[in-house]
């Protein structure tokens, strides 16, 4: 008897529908085939003990399980629910023509119990999208699938609770999510805050022009100085994530794993801090079977990169194209999987291996050419996708010990918004651009225009500086999102001098 079952696929962060379709005949040997990785091979074990510990019966015939299209490899534990299902209805052990109408996806432990799986927000739209009538799934992953209306999500436990709801002898109530209170409630409910933050009013106030505009940046310090505690900190002045921005990044966080099963979407905008010994692979992403890496982890939010310097080169050069892309595209020799990666980058180093270059009090004891050595580990090019030089002080004792509060980061970010709000109306026609630093060479072009005073000034920073035709850009940039910030419709050379003295590393005295 040949009985169809449906189950689905992630790739990338889009999911295909995948027929799986069960025959019993006379013989003797299982059989799966339609490109099954080692982990669907192995399903025959854990789904014979798991139909004989619910009290049915593995049948002792020829099986054959074909995952169709057979020319898409299947990968992972989660199609074990969907062919014991099947093998139940083409054994006539379970009979209702149901089965058809739902997505199974679950992996199965010996005992019959369901474990979770990854992706279960896009395979939720694309299961409605398909028009079945619901999805049957681990009860771990059912608050994330529930986010897609008009599709019964059935959160199930057990592989006899999927059985005798199929018999018609086991009801399982719909999970619903109110959207409202995942969502709405839940926005911009950070653990930290900028009224932590004492002095540093100078590095608040690049970190304001950053997130006004969507700008990289990199903070240049001693140890202690506060670095971290600041980067930390810039999430939470980031303008709220919009409905479309939480499912996106809520995508990425499922196909990946990293979602808490306790949640129903991201509500705040991730930060993600990898460690400086991190590979180009879990940075970018990729592996045998294409996993997102930590730029696409960071997708809608910020990375931080500490200790910029002890990163490896090559780890640090594949961000490139990234930066400038807002994507990632991973290709294998039969397919191309692409994850979104537009996040804020952010980074910090210390001025010289001791720490101490430049520092106000405290002698430096690395020699120029160690500390030349140092700062060119980071390579030019990556430096100019960097919008924002920002050198970082100690804290004086009078301001740390200072009982004022500063201002918080609720106050902050309702100036980010108003910025955005300009920028949104300025590329309301270009749907990939949402903020300045997004902006072409072309848009520069048309949208930075300066008087004589603005371009005298610029000249003067760029042959004093030797800058790229990139950093120019960047200044502009920075420039725009400063008049922004004060509602100017034209860029003053006020905004131009306070863009130029964002690019610390392009100086002399930093870079040799």
């Amino acid at each position: 008897m040949l009985v169809k079952t449906f189950g689905s696929a992630v790739y990338g962060i889009e999911a295909t529908t995948i027929n799986v379709e069960v025959n019993i005949s006379t013989g003797t040997k299982y059989y799966i085939v339609g490109l099954p990785d080692n982990a669907v091979k192995e399903s025959w074990q854990r789904i014979e003990s798991a139909i004989m510990a619910i009290g049915f019966r593995m049948p002792r015939q020829k099986i054959v399980v074909n995952l169709a299209p057979a020319d898409i490899r299947k990968e992972g534990s989660a199609y074990d629910l969907s062919i014991a299902i099947g093998i139940l209805a083409a054994s006539g052990q379970i009979l209702n023509a149901e089965i058809t109408n739902y997505i199974i996806l679950g992996e199965l432990s010996l005992d019959g119990s369901i474990q979770p799986i990854k992706g279960a927000l896009p395979i939720a739209i694309q299961a409605k999208a398909d028009g079945f009538k619901g999805i049957i799934l681990p009860t771990a992953n059912a608050r994330e699938a529930a986010i897609v209306s008009e599709l019964d999500v059935l959160g199930v436990e057990r592989l006899d609770q999927v059985v005798g709801f199929f018999e018609g002898k086991v009801s399982i109530p719909s999970t619903i999510v109110d959207i409202d209170d995942e969502f709405v409630n839940k926005i911009n409910n950070y653990e930290v805050d900028f009224a932590d933050v004492k002095g540093q009013e100078n590095i608040k106030r690049a970190l304001e022009i950053a997130a006004s505009g969507g700008h990289n940046v990199i903070l240049i310090g001693p140890p202690g100085a506060g670095k971290t505690m600041l980067a930390k900190r810039l999430p939470t002045i980031l303008p709220p994530l919009t409905i479309e921005e939480s499912l996106d990044t809520t995508k990425i966080h499922s196909v990946a794993g990293k979602f808490s099963t306790s949640e129903a979407l991201m509500t705040i905008r991730p930060f993600r801090y990898p460690h400086h010994t991190i590979s180009d692979v879990a940075l970018v992403g990729g592996g045998t079977n294409p996993q997102p890496g930590e730029i696409s982890l960071a997708h809608n939010g910020v990375l931080f990169l500490d200790e910029l310097p002890e990163f490896k080169r090559t780890v640090l050069e594949v961000m490139r194209q990234p930066l400038e892309s807002r994507n990632i595209s991973i290709s294998r020799a039969k397919f191309t999987v692409e994850y979104p990666a537009s996040f804020m980058l952010i980074a910090a180093m210390n001025p010289c291996p001791c720490g101490y270059f430049n520092h106000p009090e405290r002698e430096c004891i690395c020699g120029s050419a160690v500390v030349q050595r140092y700062l060119s580990k980071i390579s030019g090019p990556l430096l100019d996708r960097i919008d924002l030089h920002v050198e970082v002080t100690p804290v004086e004792f009078k301001e740390l010990s200072n009982g004022q509060s500063a201002e918080d980061s609720n106050v902050i970010r309702q100036r980010v918004i108003e910025a955005r709000k300009i920028q949104k109306k300025r590329f309301e026609n270009n749907k990939d651009v949402h903020s300045n630093a997004q902006m072409s060479s072309k848009a520069v072009r048309d949208i930075c225009l300066l008087d004589d005073t603005g371009k005298k000034l610029l000249q003067a920073a760029m042959e004093r500086l030797n800058l790229s035709a990139r950093a120019y850009d960047r200044i502009l940039k920075v420039a725009r999102t400063i008049a922004d910030m004060e509602s100017s419709e034209k860029i003053q050379p006020a905004h131009i001098a306070e863009a130029i003295q964002f690019r610390s590393l392009d100086r002399e005295n930093w870079m040799g």
